[in-house]
């Protein structure tokens, strides 16, 4: 354990940041999979909004870096091929 007053509080911080980066990580996997499993369910509406809101929290959390801005990208760009795929069309509208 940290002894100065400084070391302690950023132990401190980085868990505090740490928790914060966990969960917003693990909110991006959760949207992905709504995302994906309202495409292979074949509703257009509802794929329309997951995909939507998807999009939404990868785009915020890769702008925060707790992702890799190329890995949101990427994780977006997989969401929107599976949407065409199967509306053959764009979600955003």
């Amino acid at each position: 354990m940290a002894n100065i007053k400084s070391a302690k509080k950023r132990v401190l911080q980085d868990a505090k940041a740490r928790s914060a980066n966990n969960s917003a990580r693990s909110m991006v996997r959760t949207y992905i999979k709504k995302a994906f499993a309202a495409i292979e369910a074949g509703e257009r509406d509802a794929a329309v909004k997951a995909v939507n809101e998807a999009q939404s929290v990868i785009g915020r959390v890769a702008h925060k870096r707790v992702i890799h801005p190329k890995a949101g990208s990427r994780q977006q760009a997989r969401i929107a091929a599976a949407f065409k795929a199967k509306f053959g069309e764009q979600a955003a509208a």
